[in-house]
């Protein structure tokens, strides 16, 4: 999944829950399960998402949506695994980018 949002400081849990095509209560609730995510909160209440916290939702979302684990199994795993983990999945995500930017420049051709 390329997730695309814009470079920024913080995200809101709004523009998280679209850029990862879920509800923000599944947002909402993996933050209760995971302990990686820590969203910042501003004085309202309101969840502010950092660069690391969406980097971690892409794990997540890869681990539970695309791979199947269970919950559970996606905790251990990243808990057994978390620096491999997470270096290993930015660059199966950046080859994956490249790939599509070849593929556009072939149809170009």
């Amino acid at each position: 999944m390329q997730v695309d949002l814009p470079e920024k400081l913080y995200y809101s849990i709004g523009e998280v829950a679209q850029a990862f095509d879920v509800n923000t209560s599944l947002i909402r609730f993996w933050e209760m399960e995971f302990d990686v995510l820590k969203p910042k909160k501003n004085a309202k209440g309101n969840r502010r998402f950092t660069p690391q916290d969406i980097k971690n939702l892409e794990l997540i979302y890869h681990l539970v949506k695309e791979r199947g684990f269970t919950l559970d199994g996606a905790k251990i795993h990243l808990k057994q695994h978390k620096q491999k983990n997470l270096n290993q999945f930015e660059l199966v995500q950046k080859l994956k980018t490249i790939k599509a930017e070849l593929l556009k420049i072939k149809e170009a051709l």
